[in-house]
């Protein structure tokens, strides 16, 4: 038997459902006018920002990938971006489990304060760390700059690892014990192996802000053979060169990777943000 809705609730449904396309095409519609923008020639762009391209031009991919040094820094920025979430995930999933699972004096304490850095902007940090920085050699080094992007990424990495791995039913762990597994054992054959959802999760979300991220690459790595993606695309529009068509294809080159990140790994994003996330 169909079921009818009255007025209100198929105006309420409607309501909701026009603001969810809305919501959508908001999203979206930065990605269309870049993938747009990076198929039109420079004089077709100034006649037409908005529209669709009238031929598919590849000039602007052959001009973004014969920038200078172009291939230098998409490696400069899969090392950074592997190498910080690699560092964050470990760091963040040894913690996590400690919050979850151990009992200790001052958790609860030490757990608020992680938490509360996630509120301050890093813009806030960047003077402060560059002068530690400076006293400990790492500017222009990897190790340096992963090693603040690690520490920018682990409050809410510990928090979702946390609420994750409260979710894990106390009965496995305790079975496990009684099998003779140690404390390393049972974070490591029973709680990472479940919170699958969470790592991949976590994976894409730090990998999407690292990746993307510029006042930390363009401060910390001032070296022009240590430059990243983003900030060799920024450069892109000097004064002397605004060809945005160009700077366009080579946003839209260093999109791929995360979008590949995330196809590979959206089977276990969604179910990750509401399992780790709410309790």
């Amino acid at each position: 038997m169909r079921r009818h809705l009255s007025p209100g609730r198929a105006a309420g449904s409607l309501s909701r459902q026009s603001l969810a396309v809305g919501a959508t095409l908001l999203v979206l519609f930065p990605i269309y006018f870049m993938v747009s923008s990076a198929f039109k020639t420079q004089s077709e762009y100034l006649a037409n920002k908005w529209g669709l391209p009238h031929t598919l031009q590849l000039a602007n991919f052959n001009t973004a990938l014969a920038g200078e040094k172009f291939f230098l820094r998409f490696a400069n920025s899969a090392i950074l971006t592997v190498g910080s979430v690699g560092v964050s995930l470990i760091i963040a999933s040894l913690a996590a489990f400690a919050f979850a699972r151990m009992n200790f004096r001052g958790k609860r304490l030490l757990f608020n304060l992680t938490l509360s850095l996630m509120i301050i902007p890093p813009v806030v940090m960047v003077v402060p760390l560059f002068v530690t920085m400076v006293r400990w050699g790492l500017v222009n080094t990897y190790q340096g700059t992963i090693l603040i992007y690690s520490g920018l990424l682990l409050p809410f990495s510990i928090y979702l690892m946390t609420n994750f791995f409260q979710t894990i039913p106390r009965e496995i762990i305790e079975a496990a014990r009684i099998d003779g597994c140690s404390t390393l054992g049972v974070f490591w054959r029973i709680m990472l192996p479940l919170s699958a959802p969470a790592i991949i999760t976590l994976i894409v979300v730090n990998a999407l802000w690292v990746w993307n991220e510029l006042l930390i690459a363009l401060v910390f790595m001032q070296k022009d053979e240590l430059k990243t993606l983003m900030v060799g695309i920024s450069a892109m529009r000097s004064r002397n060169y605004v060809n945005i068509p160009a700077t366009m294809a080579g946003l839209t080159i260093a999109t791929i990777p995360i979008v590949i990140v995330y196809m590979v790994g959206q089977r276990y994003f969604i179910r990750g943000m509401v399992s780790g996330a709410v309790k």
